[in-house]
């Protein structure tokens, strides 16, 4: 008999969230969809239903510990545990100058983006070490790659701001230093890439499909998988 594998994806009712929790549903996994939006995320996780791929829906607001708590208490009581959490949730901050940029304009996307995966990871820790072979995926993005974006092949592409890149790179090394401190746990990091999605405006060139692809495969690495690393659709990526 084989164990079905039960993961959560967070801000999993649109764009790389809600394709992720697709692909996981599609191949057997149980996926909650994890959203604050109840309309939102109980309309997504109906319609991923729809179309053959059982998804619960479960209200979760990743800027406050209260909601996480409450969400990993749906899952204690619905499953007993957490194969894989997918912190994908994020916002995309202030789109000013840095000139022009103050601390306070800050602060929502690091509570979202940064602090926000913290509060999942406390709540559902628990959950996760009662699982055989637990995963976690950051999902990044190049932007927080201090390599990628100190290459003077990006300086023209991609304009300065503060808040997105840098919680990015938080993100990062919240990754490694969950990935050394957690060592029953898979931790890892990955960049999408750039992929058509609400927050670029859907300017991507990417495929939600092409995007996800890292995702769908550090979410279903093995116990010998990596841990720690940065990676796309191709490999590993510079940090």
């Amino acid at each position: 008999m084989t164990t079905t594998t039960i993961a959560l994806v967070t801000g999993a009712n649109k764009g790389l969230g809600r394709e992720t929790a697709r692909r996981l549903a599609v191949s057997g996994w149980r996926v909650f969809l994890a959203a604050r939006d109840e309309a939102l995320g109980s309309s997504a996780a109906a319609e991923l239903s729809a179309d053959g791929a059982p998804v619960s829906y479960i209200p979760l607001d990743v800027t406050s510990q209260d909601s996480a708590d409450a969400a990993a208490g749906i899952v204690r009581a619905a499953a007993g545990r957490l194969d894989v959490l997918i912190n994908n949730a994020a916002v995309a901050g202030p789109d000013a100058h840095p000139a022009d940029t103050h601390a306070a304009d800050l602060r929502a996307v690091f509570d979202t983006n940064v602090f926000g995966p913290i509060r999942v990871i406390t709540a559902f820790l628990p959950l996760l070490r009662a699982a055989a072979n637990p995963r976690i995926v950051m999902v990044s993005s190049g932007m927080g790659s201090i390599a990628t974006t100190t290459d003077p092949r990006w300086k023209d592409l991609v304009r300065p701001t503060l808040g997105y890149p840098a919680t990015k790179a938080a993100l990062n090394m919240l990754t490694t230093q969950y990935a050394l401190a957690l060592g029953d746990i898979r931790v890892n990091a990955v960049d999408p890439g750039y992929t058509a999605t609400d927050l670029n405006g859907h300017s991507g060139f990417q495929s939600l499909r092409e995007g996800t692809d890292a995702i769908v495969e550090l979410a279903g690495i093995g116990p010998d998988g990596p841990t720690g690393g940065f990676f796309d659709r191709n490999g590993p990526v510079p940090w």
